[in-house]
């Protein structure tokens, strides 16, 4: 399956160990129809926006996911969701169950220049 990326796994991220395993694919943004979140330590994709973001799409084991799922809180923090590449294709990824009530815009479109 597919999978983007667009934070702490991303490659020379803190976490990219957790999809180390991955075949990497290539660099890839989304359809303009996004946020991205500073969150402190790690960002937040949100649905809504009028931003493309910049990540990266990987080829994961199905058997992988159940990892990063995890390391996502998916469901409750994290929800692992089909969503639009700027080229057309799609690929899941992680979007936040819910805004949080003080949240920052990256202003950007990407995690690694915030």
């Amino acid at each position: 399956m597919r999978l983007f990326v667009y934070g702490t796994l991303l490659r020379g991220e803190a976490n990219h160990a957790i999809v180390a395993r991955a075949r990497f694919i290539a660099e890839a943004h989304t359809a303009p129809m996004f946020e991205l979140l500073d969150l402190g330590e790690y960002p937040g994709l949100v649905a809504g926006g009028a931003r493309s973001i910049a990540g990266e799409v990987y080829e994961i084991d199905p058997e992988d996911i159940a990892v990063v799922d995890e390391f996502e809180g998916h469901p409750d923090l994290f929800r692992r969701e089909m969503i639009a590449l700027s080229d057309g294709s799609s690929a899941f990824s992680y979007v936040l169950a819910r805004r949080p009530a003080k949240s920052v815009v990256i202003v950007g479109d990407s995690w690694r220049t915030r």
